[in-house]
C-alpha cells in the first residue's frame, strides 16, 4: 500500500509539471499563433480632415516588415509608427500591410476624405465700381488712339 501512494504520488507531480510547462509555453507562443497586429491610433477610420498634410501613427506586433501604400515604412524598438502622408482632395483609402516571420499576413484600411475649403471671392461695391471705371477708362483710351491713327493712315 505504501508503495502505491508513492506511485500514484510522483504520476501527480509529473503531470502537474507536464501541465505548468504546457500551458507555459502556449502562453508564450501566443503571439507566435496570433500573427502579425496593426493597430491605427490617429486619425480615426472614416475622419474627415481639413489639412492635406496627414500624421499617421500606430503600433504594430509581431511583425517582420510593414508597409504603407505598398511603400516600406519603420518602426521603433516599442513597435510605434508614424508617417506623414498627403492627401488629395476627396475621398483616399490608406492600407497598411504587415507579414511576420511565418508568412502570416494582416491587413489594415484607413479611409480619410480631405475637404479643401475653396477660398471665397468677395468684392466690395467700392472695388467693383473702381474695377468698371478703370475698364472704361480703358477702353475709351484704347477708342481715341485707334481713331488718331486710323486717321493718320488716310
Amino acid at each position: 500500500m505504501r508503495n502505491d501512494t508513492k506511485f500514484w504520488l510522483r504520476l501527480s507531480f509529473a503531470i502537474i509539471i507536464i501541465l505548468i510547462i504546457g500551458v507555459y509555453s502556449f502562453y508564450q507562443a501566443r503571439k507566435l499563433i496570433a500573427g502579425p497586429e496593426i493597430n491605427i491610433k490617429s486619425p480615426e477610420n472614416g475622419a474627415t480632415v481639413s489639412q492635406p498634410l496627414v500624421e499617421i501613427t500606430g503600433t504594430a506586433s509581431n511583425i517582420k516588415d510593414i508597409s504603407l501604400d505598398d511603400r516600406p515604412i519603420f518602426i521603433d524598438q516599442q513597435g510605434n509608427f508614424d508617417e506623414k502622408l498627403l492627401l488629395p482632395s476627396g475621398y483616399t483609402i490608406i492600407t497598411l500591410k504587415a507579414h511576420d516571420r511565418f508568412k502570416h499576413y494582416t491587413e489594415k484600411t484607413l479611409e480619410l476624405y480631405y475637404y479643401s475649403p475653396l477660398p471665397i471671392a468677395t468684392t466690395s461695391a467700392s472695388s467693383t465700381i473702381a474695377s468698371s471705371t478703370l475698364i472704361m477708362s480703358a477702353s475709351s483710351t484704347a477708342t481715341s488712339s485707334l481713331k488718331k491713327s486710323s486717321s493718320k493712315n488716310y
